[in-house]
């Protein structure tokens, strides 16, 4: 799924995401790492930070949904699966920690076929 199917006036819309993934928009939040506030007002959730974060939360989802074969299922691995090399770290918690780049590049190792 596209970045644009979870827009909304140009941005990413934390309903949009959480109907797609069949949860609310307080856990998108806080799988994304921000606070019940940042999806509920509408001035933080056009803040920069929140944009951010649900910006690389969808990414990293869209990213492994093809292995997986369901968004549901790789929004269960984002939030659940510890990841090798980072000391058991979920791909959330790293998201949480500013550290979603580090995802992102170790998803394109695993698929280049390096291991973690």
């Amino acid at each position: 799924m596209g970045l644009a199917q979870y827009a909304e006036g140009g941005i990413l819309a934390p309903r949009k995401i959480a109907e797609a993934l069949r949860t609310t928009s307080a856990e998108v939040a806080r799988t994304a790492g921000l606070g019940r506030d940042a999806v509920q007002r509408k001035d933080r959730v056009r803040s920069d930070k929140t944009q951010r974060r649900l910006r690389e939360m969808v990414e990293i989802v869209n990213k492994v949904e093809p292995r997986f074969g369901s968004p549901l299922i790789a929004y269960a691995w984002y939030r659940s699966e510890p990841l090798p090399g980072f000391s058991g770290q979920t791909p959330m918690q790293l998201v949480r920690n500013g550290r979603a780049d580090e995802v992102l590049d170790y998803i394109d190792a695993v698929d280049a076929g390096v291991h973690a």
